[in-house]
C-alpha cells in the first residue's frame, strides 16, 4: 500500500528583547548559570508578572508579516504542568485566544538542479502566540542541573496546519520562517543556542485518504537539518510499522540527529492534560489598528518578494537572487553597490558580490559589517572593467587588493600600472595581422559563423601583451571583417 504523510510544525521562536517577558530581568544567552534570574523567574512568594510591550509588538510584527489575523483582544492562560524547568509549575501562555490566527509561510522547493528555481507554495498556520521559555535541564552521568537563565524569555510559538507531506517540504518552512524572523529582526533564530526550536507532529494515511492518521510527535530536533532527518525517519518508521501489521501509538518520541533513531519519551498530551485557565494576575491585550499599522511601517519587504523584485527590476538571473537574498545585509549591500555604480551593471555588481566577495569573506572568516570592503569599492570597480579601463583578469587582482587594505580601486590600478590602454594604430595592426594569420575563420565569419571572432581575439591579446580593451578589439575587428 503507498502512504501519504501529513506533517506539522510547532515552531517556538524567542523574541529579541533586552529583559524578559513578564520582569526586567536581562535575557541573553552564554551567561553564568542562574545569574539572568530574580524572585519573578524563580516564583517566590508574592511576586506579580508585568508585560514586556516590546515582546507584544514583536509578535504583532510577526503576525502582520505573515499575513495572520490580529486579535483585537487576547488573554493569558496558565499551562499547568509539574517539572523542574518551571518553578511556578505552570507556563504563562495563551490558550483559546492567541495574538494571532491563520496567515501563511511561502516556501520553495528545489527545482530539478540547485540553479533552476523550484515550485513555490504557501504553507498555512493555524496560530501564533505568545509565551514566556523555560529554564533548561542539563543531563550528567548522575545527576540533573537546572538553568534557569532561559526561563521567562518570551518566546512565540508559531503553529503550522498539518499541510506539509515530505521532509523537504518542513526543512523548505523552517529555512524560510527563518529568514522572515531574522529579517524582520524579531530573532536570530540560533537553533544551536535555542533561539528556535521545533517539534513535529507526523502522521501516514493511505494515499486517497482524507481523515488523518494517529500522530507522533517528535521532540529535540535542534537543527533544521535533524528535522528535516527526523521526520524522514519516522515516516519510514510508520509505513514499517503498519506494513507488518502493527498499529501506531500516539506518542512523543525524542530523536537522536547523530545516530539517526529514535525512541518513545511519553504518551502524548492533550491539551485538557494541562487544566487551562485565565492567569488572574495579568489583565488582557487590546490592540487597536493605529498599534497595528505602526508596526506594519516597520516591517520588510520579505525574501521572496525582494528575490522576485531582483530578478524582475535588476534583470540577473536566480542564481545571483539565491545567494544574494537570504541575507538582508548582503541584499541591501547589493542593492547600494548597483545604485552607485548605475543603470545596466547590476548582474555585474551581483556576480562580483555573490563569487567575490563572499569567497574573500568566507577565507578571512570576516563578516561583511566588519569588511573594510563598501558598496562603493564593488561599484568602482565595476565602472573600471566596464569602461575598459580594466581588464577582469587584472581585475581579480585588484579586488583581493581593495578587500585586504580597503584601498579604492582606481587607487591600485593606477599605482600598479593596470589600466588597459594600447594605442588605437597598434591595436588596428594587430587586427588586420591576425585576420591575415587566419584565412579560414575569415570565411567562416563571413558565412555567418559568429564564433569564430574568437578565433582572432587570442593573438590580438598576446600582441598587446594583455591590455588590449576586449571591446576596442571586438569592434575593430567586426569593422575590418566589414569590409573584406
Amino acid at each position: 500500500m503507498n502512504y501519504e504523510a501529513v506533517i506539522g510544525l510547532e515552531v517556538h521562536v524567542q523574541i529579541k528583547t533586552q529583559s524578559k517577558m513578564f520582569t526586567r530581568v536581562a535575557a541573553g544567552y552564554g551567561h553564568d548559570a542562574n545569574t539572568l534570574t530574580d524572585p519573578v523567574i524563580l516564583a517566590l512568594p508574592g511576586v506579580l508578572p508585568v508585560m514586556n510591550k516590546a515582546a507584544i509588538d514583536a509578535i504583532v510584527k510577526a503576525g502582520l508579516l505573515l499575513g495572520s489575523e490580529i486579535a483585537p483582544v487576547c488573554k493569558w492562560d496558565r499551562k499547568n504542568y509539574f517539572y523542574p524547568d518551571s518553578p511556578k509549575n505552570y507556563q504563562i501562555s495563551q490558550y483559546d485566544q492567541p495574538m494571532c490566527r491563520g496567515g501563511s509561510v511561502e516556501i520553495e522547493l528545489p527545482g530539478p538542479a540547485r540553479n533552476i528555481q523550484g515550485e513555490h507554495k504557501q504553507i498555512p498556520l493555524t496560530r501564533i502566540h505568545l509565551e514566556e521559555d523555560v529554564g533548561k535541564l542539563n543531563h550528567g552521568a548522575t545527576d540533573s542541573l537546572i538553568d534557569f537563565n532561559r526561563a521567562g524569555t518570551p518566546l512565540m510559538e508559531i503553529v503550522s496546519e498539518p499541510a506539509m507531506h515530505s521532509a523537504e517540504e518542513a526543512f523548505a518552512f523552517l529555512t524560510s520562517l527563518r529568514m522572515a524572523m531574522v529579517y524582520a529582526g524579531i530573532s536570530d533564530c540560533d537553533m544551536e543556542k535555542g533561539q528556535m526550536r521545533c517539534d513535529a507532529n507526523i502522521s501516514i494515511r493511505p494515499v486517497g485518504q482524507t481523515t488523518l492518521g494517529t500522530k507522533v510527535e517528535l521532540k529535540n530536533l535542534n537543527s533544521i537539518s535533524f528535522v528535516r532527518d527526523g521526520i524522514a525517519h519516522e515516516i519510514r518508521r510508520q509505513v514499517a510499522v503498519l506494513g507488518s501489521g502493527g498499529t501506531i501509538v500516539q506518542e512523543t518520541r525524542d530523536y537522536d540527529g547523530q545516530t539517526g533513531t529514535s525512541q518513545s519519551l511519553r504518551s502524548k498530551e492533550m491539551a485538557h492534560d494541562y487544566r487551562y485557565f485565565p492567569d488572574p494576575d495579568l489583565m488582557p491585550v487590546k490592540v487597536d489598528e493605529a498599534w497595528k499599522q505602526r508596526l506594519r511601517e516597520t516591517c520588510p519587504e520579505l525574501p521572496f518578494e525582494k528575490q522576485r523584485r531582483f530578478i524582475a527590476h535588476y534583470q540577473i538571473p536566480y542564481t545571483i537572487t539565491s545567494v544574494l537574498v537570504p541575507d538582508r545585509g548582503l541584499s541591501d549591500y547589493f542593492e547600494a553597490a548597483v545604485a552607485a555604480a548605475g543603470p545596466g551593471r547590476a548582474q555585474m555588481v551581483g556576480n562580483w558580490i555573490a563569487n567575490d566577495l563572499l569567497r574573500e569573506l568566507g577565507a578571512a572568516k570576516v563578516a561583511l559589517a566588519d569588511s573594510r570592503l563598501t558598496p562603493i569599492h564593488v561599484a568602482e570597480l565595476v565602472k573600471l572593467i566596464d569602461s575598459g579601463t580594466l581588464l577582469t583578469s587584472a581585475a581579480r587582482e585588484v579586488f583581493a587588493e581593495m578587500f585586504a587594505t580597503g584601498e579604492l580601486p582606481g587607487a591600485i590600478v593606477d599605482r600598479r600600472g593596470l589600466r588597459a590602454e594600447t594605442n588605437a594604430g597598434e591595436l588596428e595592426q594587430w587586427c588586420r595581422d591576425a585576420l591575415a594569420g587566419n584565412p579560414k575563420s575569415v570565411s567562416d565569419f563571413k558565412a555567418g559563423k559568429e564564433s569564430a571572432l574568437n578565433a582572432f581575439k587570442g593573438p590580438v591579446m598576446k600582441a598587446s601583451k594583455g591590455k588590449a580593451n576586449p571591446k576596442l578589439v571586438d569592434e575593430t575587428l567586426r569593422r575590418l571583417l566589414a569590409a573584406l
